[in-house]
């Protein structure tokens, strides 16, 4: 793929890594997706936080990478796999009508998930779309953002 001015790609396999997410309300809805699609998951490294790890292996009978409950710290263990490169994607099923403890740690997953142009799916239709994609079968030149600029301002111009 030709992106003009020579940004920076970062290749992903055909395995992909996967993080799978989902509040209380909306882990039946998740396992329900991902039983539908287990030929396809189960050809990529999955990994998922606490309780809903547990019910995903179980569901799909293929190894799934348990993390932290996301409370416990499980949304900041993905958002470090995110700032490190070694995540390619994240299907959250998160829950817009229920008041989440850690709502301030979903925020911050989300917001790296888009600061480093990670796919991510937040509701059904979406990861429908992601998952069907020829993508997710073959090779892919993710554009890494260039944050240069950012990195190396005069720390001396920052006001407090």
């Amino acid at each position: 793929m030709n992106y003009g001015n020579n940004p920076q790609v970062k290749q992903l396999g055909a395995i992909k890594t996967i993080a799978l997410v989902a509040h209380d309300h909306k882990k039946d809805d998740l396992i329900d997706w991902a039983r539908y699609n287990k030929a396809v998951l189960s050809k990529h490294k999955l990994l998922a936080t606490g309780t809903t790890g547990k019910l995903l292996q179980e569901t799909l009978e293929t190894p799934v990478e348990r993390l932290l409950s996301g409370p416990l710290g499980g949304d900041q263990q993905i958002g470090a796999l995110i700032a490190t490169g070694d995540l390619d994607m994240i299907i959250f099923f998160w829950d817009p009508l229920s008041a989440q403890p850690h709502d301030s740690d979903v925020k911050a997953l989300l917001r790296l998930a888009v600061l480093w142009n990670i796919p991510m799916a937040c509701d059904r239709a979406t990861a429908d779309f992601i998952i069907t994609s020829p993508f997710m079968h073959q090779p892919y030149e993710a554009v890494v953002p260039d944050y240069s600029n950012y990195l190396n301002r005069n720390i001396h111009d920052i006001k407090p």
